[in-house]
């Protein structure tokens, strides 16, 4: 149930057939949050791998796998601590704003340490790259959930247009991530590797100054918790003052972990991860069970809980794009095009032009469905996007086994791939989110979608780590994610009338 706030800011604002104009407010703002975060994840692998004479690392293809699976992984699991800030700290509002300027800290901090000209010897770059990293995962903890919460906070549960507004706001994190490669990845292979990580910063600076401008089309929504008390309407002093303490705070975490670790034997960084990891499973426990009360809402949180555990499979598979695919495009791919070698991040675009063309078609689909009285529900949906996938990996399986002993394989085959897996991402990624802000308690909103982006951050986890677990049973990658997600997918269909009934009503 929402509060007496939201459901007054709702209320009567916006025609049935519109969206609030808020929505394309945070549109634009994720779009530049993810064109910063998709142009440093072109980057990212191929950076870690190019050799040391052109200003690379020189890692091989495990280790910067592993490099590129945890960061990528954490990039989704700090959201649970930015969820509990927001919720009983900060709001939604400053969050985003801490998290932006963090984020764009991280952005300059990668971009000094891959040049020799700022940052001296190979050790010392290397040291400052993963201080980078870790700045951009913390400050993506306080961006990422928040952002999605103000979007679910737009409409009612019951509001048939949410689904669409979700699916248009995923229009905007595919922009940015369209544009990303093509300007921060162009400019980081081809001219120089700290120029497509400054890019990045550029835009999430660039982000974080239209959010804060365009801030009067959110009618009210993302304040601090004291604001409904106050009369609050925007940020006052005392806001500001704690974003800037939180930002510098990110930043001195970081170097004091980065300390810590250098200082410190393999067997206490074990005790740590495991304590971290059980106190962080403690923490979720019992801010849902707080939060949580009546059957009702326990029924929806384990729909929750339970379609989180199918995300983290799709998404095993779905983020080999930023790894054993980027790896397939430089060295299995044909990229000759006339004269001209296309280059490696350009085929990160074909996921986010297919987004852009597609979800405009998918936000109508779900409408008229609704209208007819034939929507899917939320797990039919989520089936649907385990057998494309499974499709695309099927596919991918023949290209490998095509590309066998050293060919190059036409680029159309990763082309077929990321488009299949698009349109099973728009049939679970808009619509977990927004099943999401519908099934949450209210009071635990944005730790419910931290939890939802902890299940990507196991996904994105085991995406990087699949490939060399799988060696030690000679199984290869691409035919066990295919009937992993037939058996998930069927696993589904066969839950889906349970899980129907748990959500309560909710659609």
């Amino acid at each position: 149930m929402k509060d007496n706030t939201s459901t007054t800011i709702n209320a009567g604002k916006e025609p049935s057939t519109g969206h609030p104009k808020g929505l394309y407010s945070l549109f634009f703002t994720e779009m530049w949050e993810r064109f910063s975060y998709y142009g440093m994840r072109a980057l990212l692998t191929l950076f870690l791998t190019a050799q040391l004479v052109t200003g690379g690392f020189g890692l091989d293809r495990a280790e910067s796998l592993k490099v590129y699976g945890i960061f990528t992984a954490l990039v989704y699991l700090t959201p649970i601590l930015g969820g509990w800030f927001s919720d009983k700290i900060l709001g939604q509002r400053k969050s985003i704003l801490i998290g932006g300027i963090t984020m764009a800290i991280g952005q300059f901090m990668l971009a000094a340490s891959s040049t020799d000209a700022l940052i001296a010897g190979l050790d010392e770059r290397k040291y400052f790259f993963y201080l980078g990293l870790g700045v951009l995962i913390l400050g993506n903890g306080f961006f990422k959930p928040n952002i999605s919460t103000i979007v679910g906070d737009l409409y009612d549960n019951d509001d048939p247009r949410k689904d669409g507004g979700f699916t248009i706001f995923y229009m905007g994190i595919n922009i940015g991530a369209f544009l990303s490669p093509f300007i921060a990845g162009t400019l980081g292979e081809k001219v120089g590797w700290p120029w497509g990580f400054i890019a990045a910063g550029v835009g999430m600076l660039i982000g974080v100054l239209w959010f804060h401008f365009k801030r009067n089309t959110l009618e009210g929504l993302g304040l601090p918790p004291r604001a409904a008390k106050t009369g609050q309407t925007d940020l006052i002093a005392k806001d500001w003052m704690d974003i800037l303490l939180y930002t510098a705070g990110n930043v001195a975490i970081v170097f004091g972990i980065m300390a810590f670790w250098s200082a410190t034997s393999d067997l206490i960084h074990t005790i740590v991860i495991w304590v971290f990891a059980i106190s962080g499973a403690l923490f979720l426990g019992l801010s849902i069970f707080k939060g949580t009360s009546g059957s009702t809402e326990w029924s929806r949180v384990f729909v929750i809980l339970i379609l989180a555990f199918f995300n983290i499979v799709f998404w095993a598979g779905f983020e080999q794009a930023g790894g054993t695919f980027n790896l397939f495009a430089e060295e299995n791919t044909d990229r000759m095009l006339g004269g001209f070698l296309i280059p490696t991040t350009w085929f990160q675009n074909v996921n986010p032009i297919a987004i852009v063309t597609l979800a405009p078609l998918f936000s109508l689909l779900w409408i008229k469905l609704a209208s007819k009285k034939l929507n899917p529900r939320t797990p039919i949906k989520f089936a649907l996007a385990m057998f494309i996938g499974a499709l695309a990996f099927y596919i991918m399986t023949l290209a490998a086994n095509n590309a066998a002993g050293g060919n190059l394989v036409s680029p159309m085959w990763l082309v077929v791939v990321y488009v299949l897996l698009t349109i099973g991402e728009l049939m679970l990624s808009p619509i977990g989110l927004s099943m999401v802000t519908k099934l949450a308690p209210h009071k635990i909103v944005s730790i419910m979608m931290g939890v939802w982006m902890a299940s990507f951050a196991l996904g994105n986890y085991l995406a990087a780590t699949l490939e060399q677990i799988l060696v030690k049973y000679d199984w290869e990658l691409y035919p066990f994610i295919t009937m992993l997600m037939i058996a998930s997918g069927v696993g589904l269909l066969v839950l889906s009338p349970f899980l129907n009934k748990a959500m309560k009503g909710i659609h």
